[in-house]
């Protein structure tokens, strides 16, 4: 086993390091879900219309194109960390977001569908350099700090990459609501600021292992995973008369070859003599049961932001007067109380795992996760919000508790040669468990849409004095396109309707259908019962992470003389 060199490094490194890397992943982190909640206004802003069928593809690229790439790319650029220096990657990651976060302020208004596919574009681009960053950051921290304070810095770190992600929602309904081009503005200053300090003071304090590079391991995977994920972005769009097109010859084959290929990924890693992946790790309980813990946790923690922007954009704000203009900046705001549980609970117990090991936290994290999703099922569509309010604190709480703790336990679990391999396999769960959650908790929404939504938006149009052939006709749209307006904080009957057939309504039934209320009392007794396909699924999610945390052991640091570490219980 190779032993871990330190090259003489001032005092204050690690702090530098910290801080800089936390930065780093803070900016990342906040551009992966800003436009969750500021696509409305970028909408408007290129001159886009959400529910025309040619425009699905654009949104869920818009939302899925910048995660595709970072989830593809983590472990490969993990890997070369270790190889030509983890410094030297995640600085050129650093440059290469940066670049792009300029090119992205300077989309234009009303472009239409060619602006929209340039964003989509240079956000691919520019989740090269965020996977770069994601890769390298955790395994520079943990090069950086003695064992016995790792917990604590990747706490801090771990606040920004995953806090990000929900502070982005607010920061983009606050920018959204001021001007949508402010919403990649807002890269610029970190990136520029980021990069420079990167260049400056990040240096590597573990010495590269120049190995030859697995083209075939590389291949495999970042082909196959991608075909996979495109895939889950084409199946929960309409297909013919089906709500969804997991049926269709495309998405089967996207599947079907996307998975062959990671099996191949598989023989071949097992194989060549320098893989990508080195699969023994798998072998060291805590790596193995830790991952698979944190992507159980990613892939409910994704779901329920999704949930939670639908349900206030398009159920509970409109219900309470808010305009649809305005609902993603309240929708940001009324979602703090997540953020905030996730705020205090992080950095705590990455300190406290330090001293007691991670299993305590982060299997009472989870269990605390999942009582909350049980809670939330049970609350009516138009919610008392001091309720709602505690329910978001207590399952940001529980993923604070969670996430600091497993992270330190799967980098502590592996050799410190490996750590930037490792990194990348911990980031892969966090950014394919939030790709994945799309693609299932959109398709549980849209099962329990389609079950219910049609029949009520018929009896609801007719009651209206909607001639019924029409109402028919416009209850026949697909789940998705009302889901997506829903997602949108947007009242999709203006155009589920034409204009000449709302001509020959009396006026008080034309204000009530494009009103603020009808659209979101329709969506909501459809909307809550598919919640509780979503959010049972998640509950379920917590607690096989809390299963596997538990299972990981207590405390254990990779002893870096033994060649089989044994974790303890």
């Amino acid at each position: 086993m190779q032993a871990e060199h330190h090259a003489a490094r001032p005092a204050n490194y690690k702090w530098v390091a910290l801080s800089n890397t936390t930065l780093g992943m803070l900016a990342a982190s906040i551009n992966g879900s800003i436009l969750l909640i500021s696509l409305p206004a970028i909408f408007r802003g290129v001159g886009l219309k959400p529910l025309e069928p040619s425009n699905v593809n654009i949104l869920l690229w818009s939302i899925m194109g910048y995660m595709v790439a970072t989830s593809v790319l983590v472990v490969t650029f993990g890997r070369l960390g270790d190889a030509l220096g983890r410094a030297r990657i995640y600085n050129l990651g650093f440059l290469i977001f940066t670049i792009c976060a300029v090119a992205l302020s300077l989309i234009p208004s009303g472009g239409g569908a060619l602006a929209a596919w340039y964003m989509i574009g240079v956000r691919v681009i520019q989740g090269v350099g965020g996977a770069m960053l994601m890769a390298n950051s955790t395994a520079i921290l943990t090069d950086a700090f003695p064992q016995d304070q790792r917990g604590l810095a990747l706490g801090i770190n771990t606040v920004a990459a995953i806090g990000g992600s929900f502070i982005g929602l607010l920061i983009g309904g606050l920018l959204a609501d001021i001007d949508w081009q402010l919403v990649f503005w807002i890269n610029v200053p970190f990136g520029v600021i980021g990069t420079v300090w990167a260049y400056w003071k990040l240096r590597d304090r573990t010495t590269p292992r120049r190995r030859p590079v697995d083209w075939a391991g590389n291949l495999t995977f970042g082909i196959g995973l991608i075909l996979v994920l495109i895939g889950i972005t084409e199946g929960i769009q309409p297909y013919g008369s089906s709500a969804m097109a997991w049926g269709s010859p495309e998405v089967l084959t996207l599947l079907g070859v996307g998975l062959a290929l990671i099996v191949a990924f598989l023989i071949v890693e097992s194989r060549v003599a320098f893989p990508m992946f080195d699969l023994k790790l798998f072998r060291i309980r805590p790596f193995s049961l830790g991952n698979l813990a944190s992507l159980s946790a990613s892939i409910g923690r994704g779901g329920l932001q999704f949930m939670l922007i639908i349900w206030l954009q398009g159920i509970w704000l409109p219900l309470h007067g808010y305009s649809f203009e305005e609902t993603p900046l309240w929708a940001g705001i009324f979602m703090l109380p997540l953020t905030v549980g996730f705020l205090v609970a992080t950095p705590v117990s990455g300190y406290l795992s330090d001293h007691h090991g991670a299993r305590p936290f982060a299997v009472g994290g989870m269990l605390i996760g999942a009582l909350s999703f049980a809670a939330l099922m049970m609350l009516p569509p138009d919610f008392s919000y001091p309720l709602f309010a505690a329910l978001l604190f207590l399952n940001g709480l529980g993923s604070g508790l969670f996430v600091a703790p497993n992270s330190t336990a799967i980098m502590n679990s592996v050799p410190a040669a490996e750590r930037g391999q490792a990194a990348g396999m911990r980031a892969t769960t966090l950014n394919a468990g939030q790709v994945l959650s799309i693609g299932i908790f959109f398709s549980l929404m849209i099962l329990g849409l389609t079950e219910q939504l049609p029949g009520a938006m018929e009896a609801a149009l007719i009651a209206e004095q909607v001639p019924q052939a029409v109402a028919h006709h416009a209850a026949s749209a697909p789940a998705v396109a009302s889901l997506f307006a829903a997602f949108l904080g947007y009242n999709p009957m203006g155009e589920l309707l034409s204009p000449d057939v709302l001509a020959t309504l009396p006026p008080a039934s034309v204000a009530e259908i494009t009103g603020k209320t009808f659209f979101p009392h329709l969506m909501a007794a459809p909307f809550m019962h598919g919640l509780v396909f979503a959010f049972t699924f998640s509950m379920i999610l917590n607690l096989i992470a809390a299963a596997a945390s538990w299972g990981a052991g207590g405390k254990f640091v990779h002893a870096e003389s033994e060649a089989s570490p044994v974790p303890a219980e």
